[in-house]
């Protein structure tokens, strides 16, 4: 991981990563504030097949996504949109959104600001050959809040 005051190129292998809690899949932060940025956080995150993103919303922060392989369904305030490689979806801040993808896995890139998202996932997810996590419902719901999110 990069510190403040280092190189401000990083590798497409560089960055913080973690396995997530639900499908296994990969998310490597690149920025964030451990990193020396108090105003985004940008990641890349797969979203493994058929799992998708639950409903949920940010109530202090935008969000975009870009999607760099992959297709599915974006549902933001209950309406659903088709979504494939190349496209961006934006997010304002407390507005309901999810992710259907159930034929294809998804790599997407995806910034958020203010920062601060990153910690959900440190909580919440293992590095890779940790034992994973496997938090509670309940227990996501309880991180979640400390990070200015609910899911439905």
């Amino acid at each position: 991981m990069s510190g403040k005051g280092s190189n401000n190129a990083i590798a497409a292998t560089e960055g913080e990563n973690l396995i997530h809690f639900r499908d296994g899949g990969l998310i490597s932060i690149k920025i964030c504030p451990a990193m020396g940025s108090g105003n985004l956080t940008l990641a890349t995150q797969q979203v493994m097949r058929s799992s998708g993103i639950p409903m949920h919303r940010h109530l202090l922060a935008d969000e975009v996504f870009f999607v760099l392989e992959g297709s599915g369904t974006f549902i933001l305030d209950n309406a659903g949109h088709s979504f494939a490689t190349g496209a961006t979806l934006y997010i304002p801040r407390n507005s309901w959104h999810g992710f259907e993808n159930p034929d294809h896995e998804l790599l997407l890139l995806w910034v958020v600001t203010p920062a601060g998202l990153d910690g959900f996932f440190r909580e919440t997810c293992a590095a890779p050959g940790h034992t994973s996590k496997q938090p509670s419902q309940e227990q996501v719901r309880l991180v979640a809040q400390k990070y200015a999110t609910e899911f439905r």
